[in-house]
C-alpha cells in the first residue's frame, strides 16, 4: 500500500496528553482504533477504561461509530493538507452497564402511605 495513503492520528486523553501518532489504513475501523488506545492506555493515570467498549473517540464534534472505517471518518478534513488528525478519547463505561450497577448499589427505597379518618 502507498505511504501517502495512510492516515496519521493521534488521540487526546482527558488530561491533555497523547497517545501516537499512527498511521492507519483509511479501512480501518473505530473498533480497531479503540483496541489499539486500549492496548496503549498509560498505566500511570487516574482514570482507565476496563475495555475498549468503554472508549468513546470524537472527531469534528462526533462520537464515531465502531463499524466506521477511519476513511468515512476523515471526510471533514479532506481538504486540509496532509497532517495528523487529533482525536479526542473519552472513557465512559456502557449505559446499560452503569444503571444496573447504580441499582444494585442504592438501597430500596418504601413508600408508604397513611390515611387517618378522624
Amino acid at each position: 500500500m502507498p505511504e501517502e495513503e495512510l492516515v496519521e492520528l493521534k488521540f487526546r486523553l482527558y488530561d491533555g496528553s497523547d497517545i501516537g501518532p499512527f498511521r492507519y489504513s483509511p479501512t480501518s475501523t473505530v473498533a480497531m482504533l479503540k483496541e489499539r488506545i486500549f492496548s496503549d492506555w498509560p498505566k500511570d493515570k487516574k482514570i482507565v477504561p476496563k475495555t475498549a467498549n468503554d472508549i468513546k473517540l470524537i472527531s469534528a464534534g462526533k462520537i464515531l461509530e465502531n463499524n466506521k472505517t477511519v476513511g468515512q471518518c476523515k471526510v471533514p478534513f479532506g481538504e486540509l493538507p496532509k497532517g495528523t488528525i487529533t482525536m479526542h478519547v473519552v472513557v465512559q463505561p456502557p449505559l446499560t452497564k452503569a444503571k444496573t450497577e447504580k441499582k444494585l448499589d442504592e438501597p430500596q427505597k418504601k413508600f408508604f402511605c397513611s390515611c387517618s379518618i378522624l
